[in-house]
């Protein structure tokens, strides 16, 4: 058992890199039959709801007071509402999936260089090679200088910034003041906040019209299961155990992932510059985790 129990704990960042990527497939599968704010409201609506039974079930230890409550409804509001929100609506207004994945895929660079500050956590050389090397092989993937570069709108830039900060400052602030609650409690509490947000933002700025087909609700599904619920409970899991450049770093694998799946399901080029890119992601993740040495 204790040998089984080892072997998920080191798969988890594995799997949610694996997770954490289709949510860029889902949004595109998604979102021509709602507008992004009603998207994410029934998302995380749903969510809530299958959490609350999860809650009953498990029966988890809730955070002891009020303040922890509010920490995580404000990690919870940078992690799903600034981040998501962003994404969703850079997609929306026309970026490429592949172009808002390496613009959010800046999170671990960004998050290096504030961990120092946050933390007082010295970072190695080995450790800043492979967040750099990282960027570059994000870069020979997505092509930073392809075709899906043109006729970007500033508005996407602006949502596709947002989303950056938002997933940046949300995990250095769960780390900081939340890692020591429960998964499932913390979720309830994030899901809360993510809930009315993206609830007010269909309300005020949508039409909040959704087209109830197949290929949508096939996405919400598994935009809920996969994501909401697995997802976002192992970067829970990631943040709470490891240090904050390390989970960062894990950020850099899902653009891979993402190109691989593209490749899979939409046919998408994956030429040697891809694999190229891919190669020297995983091995700057590699050194991005790797244990400094103490003498």
């Amino acid at each position: 058992m204790h040998r089984f129990k080892q072997l998920f704990q080191n798969s988890i960042p594995a799997l949610f890199v694996f997770l954490w990527s289709t949510g860029f497939i889902g949004a595109k599968f998604g979102l021509p039959y709602a507008e992004p704010f009603t998207l994410l409201f029934y998302r995380f609506l749903l969510t809530l709801l299958l959490l609350a039974g999860l809650i009953a079930y498990f029966r988890p230890a809730m955070p002891a007071s009020g303040r922890q409550k509010l920490h995580l409804m404000v990690s919870g509001s940078l992690i799903h509402g600034a981040y998501l929100g962003g994404v969703f609506t850079a997609i929306k207004l026309g970026m490429a999936a592949g172009l808002i994945a390496l613009l959010v895929g800046l999170q671990p660079l960004l998050t290096t260089l504030v961990t120092p500050f946050v933390f007082r956590q010295r970072i190695g050389i080995v450790q800043w090679s492979g967040v750099l090397l990282g960027l570059l092989g994000v870069g020979l993937i997505l092509d930073i200088g392809g075709a899906h570069m043109a006729h970007v709108s500033y508005s996407a830039l602006l949502a596709a910034a947002v989303a950056l900060i938002g997933i940046t400052a949300g995990t250095l602030y769960q780390k900081k003041f939340c890692a020591q609650n429960a998964l499932l409690s913390s979720a309830l509490y994030q899901y809360l906040s993510t809930v009315v947000i993206f609830g007010l933002g269909a309300f005020f700025f949508e039409s909040m019209q959704v087209q109830w087909t197949i290929p949508f609700v096939l996405s919400l599904l598994w935009l809920v299961l996969g994501l909401s619920i697995g997802a976002i409970l192992l970067l829970t899991y990631l943040i709470k155990h490891g240090a904050a450049h390390k989970v960062a770093s894990w950020f850099y694998l899902v653009p891979a992932a993402t190109a691989l799946e593209a490749f899979w399901v939409f046919d998408e080029e994956l030429g040697l510059r891809k694999i190229i890119g891919i190669v020297v992601v995983v091995f700057a993740v590699v050194l991005a985790t790797r244990e400094r040495r103490t003498r």
